[in-house]
Order: structure tokens, then C-alpha cells, then sequence
């Protein structure tokens, strides 16, 4: 029977409101994590910089690779088909069944504790492997039990609390997802590092002399209000104080970063990268 409750605008528009706003609370955390790291290769936080809620949201787009929206896909088109009858629903149940008769799902709980346990020692690109494999142990066990347990409850007895494996594998799928946005930063973070020279260059006029090691230096000569002009440089991020520029031939491990203030003794002018 329908809900009285259904076909209320009120009460689907507060359902709209509340997976809308754990959407944007998971991408937001997720944008976080991704920027933390991205920006920790250079040793820069993002939440000096004056990054906002929108900044970190849009960071989590970072996180839409081809697997995970390949993974994504699929997944959704499981759900989709679970709801439907006939040959489906009946090759599902023989799939439960499977799961129940082999223990399938303590196959795999066993070999993600094992993988936490060594999880210091596998490559960073597979230590989301660890709490994934946990969590799809324990969203089969709970499939597997379902039906055992609506006739416990039919019959009376207390039926187990299903709530706690889905919550146990929803925390470690979040781990997983941190795990994941924390690695992809700090690989983005590399790879754009490579390419230097494709940055947005920077042009600096400055009143006084700059300590810059590795860029072009002219002096215009003592009657211009900026005197020296500075050339080879290009920029990284743009912070609400200053810009944060390095020179083109930049290397990650031994060079610095430099901060140009945004100050009336400075001027700042953007180029095309080459």
C-alpha cells in the first residue's frame, strides 16, 4: 500500500535536501583530503590559501578516474537490476545461497584483515585493496544472512542487528576513499610538477632587488618606479595574499618555492605557458 506520506512535495523535498547535503559533505571531505595532498608535494596547504567550500567540492571531481566512474556504473546497474523480478531475483537468491554454503564472505573478511595487517607493506596505488576487500566481505555476509534473518523475525526471536556490518563496511569504504584521494593528490601533484614549463608564467616588476635563483633579471634602469624586471617564471597557485611561482627548471626535491606579496612594491603580470 502507498504511503500516506509519498506523494508529499514537503517530505520528498526534505529527502532531496538530506542526500543532497551528504553528497556534498562526502565530496567536500573528499576534496579536502585530495587538495591537502596535492598541495603538501609543495609543501603548501590549502587551507592557507583561501580555499573555499566550492574549491574543495570541485577537488573532489579530481577523483572521477575511468575506474572509479567504470565501478560506479556497474555498481549502480547491480541495484538497478536487484529490483528486478523473475530470472534475477532468482539467480541472486542462488547466488546468496552460494555465498552462505561456501562462506565466501569469511573468505574474503579474513584476507582484508590479513591486507590491513600488512597494509604498511603494500604499494600506495593498492592499499585501498585492504578495507575494500573487509568491506565486500561484510556487505555478502550480510547479504547472505538476510533471509535467515527475516525468519527469525517472522518467527518471533530477535532478529541480528544488520545495522552494524553496514555501518562497519560504509567506514571502511570511506577509508578507502581517503586512501584513494590521498594518494591520486600527491600523484597528480608529480606529475604536474614534470611540466613546469606549461604553468602559467609570471612576470614580476619589482621596486627593490629580488632574490631569485634561477630566473631572468633585467634592470630598467634607476628612473622607473619598478626597477627590476623578472622573466622564467611560472606560477602555481594564486593565494589571497600572495603568488606562489617557481622558476622553469624547477626541481621539486631540492628547489624552493617562491612567494611573491601582493604589495604596492610589486607588480605581477600572468603569460601563456609554453
Amino acid at each position: 500500500m502507498t504511503s500516506p506520506r509519498s506523494n508529499d512535495p514537503a517530505a520528498l523535498v526534505k529527502v532531496v535536501v538530506g542526500h543532497a547535503s551528504v553528497i556534498a559533505a562526502l565530496m567536500f571531505y573528499l576534496g579536502a583530503v585530495y587538495l591537502s595532498s596535492f598541495y603538501g608535494y609543495f609543501h603548501l596547504s590549502p587551507w592557507n590559501l583561501g580555499f573555499g567550500f566550492s574549491e574543495f567540492v570541485t577537488g573532489s571531481m579530481s577523483l572521477l578516474t575511468l575506474p572509479v566512474l567504470v565501478t560506479g556504473s556497474v555498481l549502480l546497474l547491480a541495484a538497478e537490476l536487484v529490483r528486478l523480478p523473475g530470472p534475477v531475483a532468482v539467480g541472486l537468491s542462488a547466488m546468496r545461497a552460494a555465498v552462505a554454503r561456501w562462506h565466501l564472505h569469511l573468505l574474503l573478511v579474513v584476507t582484508g584483515l590479513i591486507l590491513i595487517l600488512l597494509w604498511t607493506r603494500l604499494p600506495p596505488y593498492y592499499g585501498w585493496t585492504a578495507p575494500v576487500t573487509l568491506a565486500v566481505g561484510l556487505l555478502l555476509g550480510h547479504a547472505a544472512a538476510g533471509p535467515a534473518d527475516d525468519k527469525r523475525t517472522r518467527s518471533g526471536s530477535a532478529p541480528r542487528p544488520g545495522g552494524v556490518p553496514l555501518l562497519g563496511a560504509g567506514l571502511l569504504l570511506l577509508w578507502a576513499a581517503t586512501l584513494g584521494a590521498s594518494y591520486l593528490g600527491a600523484h597528480n601533484a608529480q606529475e604536474h610538477a614534470h611540466h613546469v614549463g606549461q604553468w602559467t608564467g609570471v612576470v614580476v616588476l619589482s621596486e627593490q632587488r629580488l632574490s631569485l635563483n634561477g630566473v631572468h633579471e633585467e634592470d630598467l634602469g634607476a628612473g622607473r618606479r619598478h626597477r627590476y624586471r623578472y622573466t622564467g617564471l611560472r606560477r602555481l597557485v594564486e593565494g589571497p595574499d600572495a603568488y606562489y611561482v617557481v622558476p622553469i627548471g624547477w626541481n621539486g626535491d631540492t628547489d624552493p618555492l617562491y612567494v611573491i606579496p601582493k604589495t604596492a612594491d610589486t607588480w605581477v603580470g600572468l603569460t601563456r605557458g609554453s
